[in-house]
């Protein structure tokens, strides 16, 4: 982008133009081409699954699934919800519905699948355990 018409920004309450005022218009006008209409966006449906459980969860079994379809997680085809577990997974849902690369994201050794944990340390620190989860994009519609 251009820089910033300095002749054409707007006037403070007195007429003239500050350098402070100037940039701000300008500085808003590069936010306003940023956003995105999230109706325009495709997203890909995630299917989380509980892959395996460190010590013992009190929310999930191994085979428990979380579907996520776009900004929405399926309550319906979802199994459980753990608030410790959404707190890590929910950094990078958006990500990966997008397309990008769990390999790229530092979240697996190969494409097309991606390892996340919960945040709870588990055995020895809490009566909990660690989930560690699998995330693959799904088919279904």
């Amino acid at each position: 982008m251009a820089n910033p018409d300095l002749s054409s920004s707007p006037a403070t309450s007195d007429g003239s133009y500050t350098l402070k005022t100037r940039y701000i218009s300008y500085a808003l006008d590069l936010l306003s081409n940023l956003f995105i209409n999230l109706s325009e966006l495709s997203f890909l449906m995630l299917e989380i699954t509980v892959h395996r459980i460190k010590g013992e969860c009190p929310v999930y079994d191994v085979g428990d699934k979380i579907v996520v379809d776009g900004p929405e997680i399926d309550i319906d085809r979802t199994d459980a919800l753990c608030t410790h577990a959404l707190s890590a997974l929910l950094h990078y849902t958006t990500a990966l519905e997008k397309g990008v690369s769990p390999v790229e994201l530092g979240l697996s050794k190969e494409e097309g699948i991606a390892y996340m944990q919960c945040v709870d340390p588990g055995e020895g620190y809490t009566g909990g355990g660690t989930v560690i989860f699998k995330c693959v994009k799904s088919d279904e519609e």
